[in-house]
């Protein structure tokens, strides 16, 4: 198993959560909502317990595939690490974007996106499902290509740690030069934005410019409205790691076919085989167009 150091930065996570928690409560803010932040503090140590035994799992995966390797990449080159960490944030990018497109990667993914306060606490409201259902598979291709398991686990913690300090509002814009390579508070402000011009925007992890690549891209304009499209409206811990889970299945049970109900876990989230929901897509259309028919009755759980 990789050095743990994700779970060595935690204490450092935390003191700076508390600073940021000063500043917003002596500058009155409003930044920070108690039982939000307990319920973000809930999921990450949840995250963190699951992750002991879900991160081995997925090391002897690694490990297995890694004995069909097509190449053998040598750790001991420069350009080894330049290589591992853009084949890593390139996987990560593709994961991310995977989780806002497929209702089975979002179910587990909107644990994230469920606060309406945007602040280092967020941070860390982290998915208690997501390796556990396949998000591994976005990484999968680097040990048959000849990283070592070891240093792609690794590598996947040095990305969260940089995510960590994005998750402000706190920093406004950096650098021009930084703001367009590297992902930023501004770029991340706005993928959690539930605006429909913010929505699915800016998926890269450390670097933006994937984004840039492949037209996901969105600069920050107004400020955005943090949380979901609809919110899941509750600060219980297990609600908020499950709930999407049970309306994702409840709504593929009720399709009325197999191939229906599938379609629901392969699908954009709100989409709905009665035409009654709304993916990120209809909504950003709606955005552009007038009309004069009525609000659907049931909205996206996006």
């Amino acid at each position: 198993m990789p050095p743990a150091i994700l779970y060595y930065a935690i204490p450092f996570f935390v003191l700076l959560l508390s600073i940021e928690a000063y500043l917003a409560y002596r500058e009155q803010k409003h930044q920070y909502h108690t039982r939000d932040t307990l319920s973000s503090l809930a999921l990450g140590i949840g995250n963190v317990l699951t992750g002991l035994i879900t991160k081995a799992i997925i090391f002897g995966i690694f490990s297995f595939l890694y004995q069909y390797r097509i190449f053998t990449l040598a750790s001991g080159t420069w350009w080894f690490w330049v290589l591992l960490f853009f084949a890593d944030d390139f996987s990560y990018y593709w994961f991310h974007r995977s989780s806002h497109r497929v209702g089975w990667f979002w179910a587990s993914h909107v644990v994230h996106h469920s606060s309406q306060h945007y602040n280092l606490a967020a941070a860390l409201r982290q998915t208690w499902t997501g390796n556990l259902t396949g998000a591994f598979l976005f990484w999968a291709w680097m040990p048959l290509a000849g990283f070592p398991p070891i240093y792609v686990l690794f590598m996947q913690q040095i990305s969260l740690i940089y995510q960590f300090w994005i998750h402000t509002e706190w920093i406004d814009r950096l650098p021009r030069p930084l703001e367009f390579f590297f992902n930023t508070p501004s770029h991340h402000r706005v993928h959690h934005g539930s605006d429909a011009k913010y929505l699915d925007r800016n998926h890269g992890g450390v670097l933006i410019i994937w984004d840039r690549l492949f037209k996901t891209f969105q600069p920050e304009e107004e400020k955005p409205t943090y949380g979901l499209t609809t919110n899941i409206g509750s600060f219980n811990p297990i609600r908020v790691a499950f709930k999407t889970w049970g309306e994702l299945f409840s709504l593929a049970r009720r399709s009325g076919s197999l191939k229906t109900g599938i379609r629901y876990f392969l699908a954009p989230p709100g989409w709905r085989h009665d035409g009654l929901g709304a993916t990120a897509e209809d909504l950003r259309k709606k955005r552009f167009t007038v009309t004069k028919e009525p609000t659907p009755s049931s909205q996206p759980f996006k």
